[in-house]
């Protein structure tokens, strides 16, 4: 990579983290365009696979501080997970067989999607002191794994770490309040990202060298959006509001490049 490319790279990186940090989600759905679009990787697939390795890798680093916090029902969210792993696997297979346009094609109809949901607000939570036991265990994975299973699938097919998808997943198959749901979907997300990243890496189709820029942008990105966040906090649906509203209008110009 030329000097261009990594100052590009880093800006992407950091442009994700930076999201993450301000509004706490969503900022993975913007890796594989930039990707594709600013950074200039030629495979769409190439370009899944490592946003896929860079999503993982920052779940892991945020997962770290909520499970410090106690922010983690780890019952709920490997249960999650587990399920979601599998349809993530069978996700990037199914990913990988489909040519690079279409499936960028694809890809800004779910950023028109993540948009409309995001757009809808997330639900208050009913229960703080949510747990796994032999009583509810049964009733409560009878939610649970369908929806990892299939939130899993959509993110291994698209290479994006489901967030958008996980928290409110959790909250309607567990009732827990929306800061365990966010704490314990990042076990989810990294599970998902590792056997997404995994099934393209055995296929040589991840950058490790923009995987390397990628975090290392997205580190510094975080810091400043984490304390933009803070700044901002009481107006947190606006920012939401307005990331949403970004990552429409992305999708719709992903959806015309595609398939126009």
């Amino acid at each position: 990579m030329d000097a261009a490319h990594v100052l590009i790279a880093l800006l992407s990186g950091g442009v994700i983290g930076f999201v993450l940090g301000l509004v706490g989600g969503g900022g993975s759905i913007l890796a594989v365009p930039l990707l594709v679009y600013a950074v200039g990787m030629k495979s769409p697939h190439m370009a899944i696979g490592t946003a896929a390795v860079a999503v993982a890798l920052n779940a892991l680093v945020g997962l770290v501080g909520h499970a410090r916090s106690g922010n983690v029902r780890w019952q709920c969210a490997l249960s999650f997970a587990l399920a979601g792993s599998a349809g993530a696997a069978l996700g990037a297979e199914a990913g990988k067989a489909v040519d690079g346009e279409s499936l960028l094609g694809l890809f800004g109809g779910l950023m028109v999607v993540v948009a409309l949901l995001m757009l809808r607000g997330r639900s208050a939570a009913e229960n703080p002191l949510v747990r796994m036991t032999r009583e509810n265990a049964k009733s409560m994975l009878s939610r649970i794994l369908p929806i990892g299973f299939g939130t899993g699938l959509l993110a291994g097919f698209f290479g994006i770490g489901g967030g958008f998808l996980i928290v409110p997943g959790l909250v309607f198959a567990t009732a827990m309040p929306l800061s365990l749901a966010i704490g314990s979907s990042l076990v989810a997300v990294s599970a998902f990202g590792i056997t997404t990243a995994g099934s393209y890496a055995l296929s040589g189709m991840v950058d490790w060298t923009l995987v390397a820029w990628l975090v290392a942008g997205g580190i510094g990105g975080s810091v400043l959006g984490r304390g933009a966040g803070a700044k901002l906090a009481t107006h947190k649906r606006a920012l939401e509001i307005g990331f949403a509203v970004l990552v429409a209008a992305v999708g719709v110009w992903v959806i015309v490049k595609s398939f126009g």
